[in-house]
């Protein structure tokens, strides 16, 4: 007899959905953590009285009601929209592109002069069948969209040339023709008031849980312990990096308190001049409306990933995604080893999509145990 029924390696949302779900269905888990806290990159951390996200912003959106409800059984979620606003050498647009962004660019007041300055320049620029991002995005957007406000802060992200990087990275660029500074189209969105630990604090909640405890520095120990193991590390690590290392990118956070109660006027300001070296700040009190004479400003700084740093981003180019084949059929033959969640299948996951696939997980789970 083995000690648990599972082993979950990591407590960020897609595991401790996974953890609560089965032991509310009478199984026995164990969680393990790496890091000091739980949560993963959705922790907060109250700082000066505001719930600072640690590890970026994190602003839950989604269409599927099943999934809205669901989270809303752990945490009250207020009706923040996530509104960012793009500075580029001085000059401050609206984002997503609508039509605020299209005037405060041209000076245009209509739908009609917006969409003929862009297909004018979608027509100069002749690009019948785009062959990277930058191409990509001239095609959908025009050229001054592009300078201004695509190139250099992907480029930032990316650690990349626009024309290096592959074009299915945006196979769209969201353009409105309304005066809509709402970002997401999605019908639900929120932030939990009180910060997503909470969260996960109460998914864990009468669960064992081990922080600051490294799979791999006794992995032998680990692999023992549970009739399953569900893993939501990176998947090439898992397999010592047998077919070579997955590309990631990395990220720097830079926290910060200011005795002012209002620094950039907004949650999330995005620097899209390549010259700045960071990506975007983060004013945390304004996704919960903190009224309070100090502030909490993050500055975020894309970085190339190594090992020992945090892996964010994946990099699903045609190369990685060669080597990720290789690591999913090794996976597909261990029969107790499940991988799950952002590092584990090495896609990107909103928080909505990571919830959805770990509940699926439980399910199949549990039938198959039936």
């Amino acid at each position: 007899m083995l000690e648990y029924d599972y082993l979950v390696v990591g407590s960020g949302l897609f595991g401790s959905v996974f953890a609560h779900e089965v032991n509310k269905n009478g199984k026995k888990v164990i969680v393990i953590e790496k890091r000091d806290h739980i949560g993963g990159n959705v922790y907060t951390e109250e700082i000066s009285k505001i719930n600072v996200h640690k590890y970026g912003a994190h602003i839950f959106h989604t269409d599927n009601k099943d999934i809205w409800d669901y989270i809303q059984k752990f945490a009250e979620l207020n009706r923040y929209t996530n509104s960012p606003v793009a500075l580029f050498k001085g000059e401050l647009y609206n984002l997503p592109f609508n039509m605020n962004t299209f005037y405060q660019m041209w000076g245009v007041k209509t739908p009609v002069e917006a969409k003929k300055i862009i297909e004018s320049q979608k027509k100069e620029a002749n690009i019948k069948d785009p062959k990277n991002l930058e191409e990509q995005a001239i095609s959908l957007v025009g050229k001054d969209i592009y300078e201004k406000l695509v190139k250099g802060y992907t480029e930032k992200q990316w650690g990349k040339k626009c024309s290096e990087l592959p074009s299915f990275i945006i196979k769209r660029l969201p353009v409105r023709f309304t005066f809509d500074n709402n970002y997401f189209n999605d019908k639900y969105q929120g932030i939990p008031i009180g910060g997503y630990t909470k969260i996960v604090e109460k998914l864990l909640d009468g669960i064992e849980v081990k922080l600051s405890t490294d799979f791999f520095k006794d992995k032998e120990k680990w692999e023992k312990i549970a009739d399953k193991i569900i893993f939501t590390g990176m998947i090439d690590q898992y397999f010592d990096y047998c077919f070579g290392e997955l590309e990631y990118r990395s990220l720097k956070f830079e926290h910060k308190i200011h005795d002012i109660p209002n620094y950039q006027g907004n949650a999330v300001l995005n620097y899209t001049d390549k010259d700045v070296p960071y990506t975007r700040t983060i004013e945390h009190k304004h996704f919960e409306g903190i009224k309070y004479e100090k502030t909490v400003v993050t500055t975020e700084y894309p970085m190339p990933w190594k090992k020992g740093k945090e892996a964010y981003y994946p990099v699903n180019d045609e190369k990685n995604m060669e080597i990720l084949r290789k690591y999913e059929e090794l996976a597909e033959n261990k029969e107790n080893v499940i991988f799950g969640g952002r590092l584990g299948r090495y896609k990107y996951y909103d928080m909505w999509e990571t919830i959805e696939e770990s509940l699926k997980l439980v399910e199949k789970e549990l039938n198959n145990k039936k």
